[in-house]
């Protein structure tokens, strides 16, 4: 019997190979935790293989990812976060030759194929001030700041420091 883990790994890893992008080998940005996490080795962070799936304001991604992720994964964390703006930078792929992929929400995005998001805007962890709050845009991918209390098509991906 073939585990879950080991299919999806499997799967990501022909995927990067047919994109021409890098794959979880020895010496590569990124290795599948088998838990719902990956650990993003050039950061020396782990982050969620997938982000809370539903429309969600800033304050309820703070809370989602400090009080309610890790109950829904295997790994036992309590130190989970909000991404910074440059951590989420990161993710994106500029890369021509990468097509990205198409979200539950029909928007395509160009993430790294290890996390996959349901929609293509993602909360940040850096206020403006008391009411905004940044966002990275992985359908296009800019940064840009809205309003704390907006939720429709934003989602929380959690993040924590292994150092």
């Amino acid at each position: 019997m073939i585990r879950r883990p080991i299919v999806r790994m499997v799967a990501t890893v022909l995927f990067c190979l047919v994109a021409g992008l890098p794959t979880a080998g020895a010496g590569e940005r990124f290795s599948d935790n088998g838990d719902g996490t990956v650990t993003d080795h050039l950061l020396d962070i782990m982050w969620s293989q997938t982000d809370n799936q539903g429309d969600i304001s800033w304050k309820q991604a703070e809370r989602w990812v400090r009080f309610t992720f890790a109950d829904t994964i295997q790994a036992s964390y309590d130190d989970w976060r909000l991404p910074t703006l440059e951590e989420l930078k990161s993710l994106y792929i500029e890369k021509r030759s990468y097509a990205g992929y198409e979200t539950d929400c029909g928007q395509v995005v160009r993430v790294s194929p290890v996390i996959r998001l349901t929609c293509g805007w993602v909360w940040a962890a850096d206020t403006t001030s008391v009411v905004t709050a940044a966002a990275f845009n992985f359908h296009r991918g800019y940064p840009y700041t809205d309003r704390m209390v907006h939720y429709r098509s934003y989602r929380a991906l959690a993040v924590r420091s292994i150092k």
